[in-house]
């Protein structure tokens, strides 16, 4: 089992924030902070404390990219979470996706091969 870590998560559909809450707990892992929004992402990087981060594609309207650029500048590895149709844009391609809907074995099987 690899290291526990501490999450960002980005996720603007509450019960799906939920449930990625629930499977994080039960690999061993926990959340330092819980968004909905790039604005409110953008502050929780800026806060700090947390180890990795799990980006919605599409949060509200927006797209997460904005925090996915502030995530690489502060080398802290990232997955995108999206239900597919999405575009990775160029400095991201090589960023790990996790397919909605997710189990917790994909989740798993994502966070092992993360940075």
């Amino acid at each position: 089992m690899p290291e526990p870590r501490t999450f960002l998560i980005a996720e603007d559909e509450a019960m799906i924030a939920m449930l990625l809450e629930d499977f994080l707990d039960l690999l061993g892992h926990k959340i330092a902070h819980m968004v909905a929004s790039v604005p409110d992402g953008l502050d929780a990087i800026a806060a700090g404390g947390f180890d990795a981060a799990i980006l919605d594609v599409n949060l509200a309207r927006d797209k997460c990219w904005p925090l996915a650029d502030a995530l690489k500048a502060a080398d802290i590895p990232y997955v995108f979470a999206t239900g597919g149709g999405d575009t990775i844009p160029a400095p991201h391609v090589n960023a790990p996706t996790l397919a909605k809907p997710y189990t917790t074995a994909s989740l798993e099987a994502v966070l092992a091969n993360l940075g």
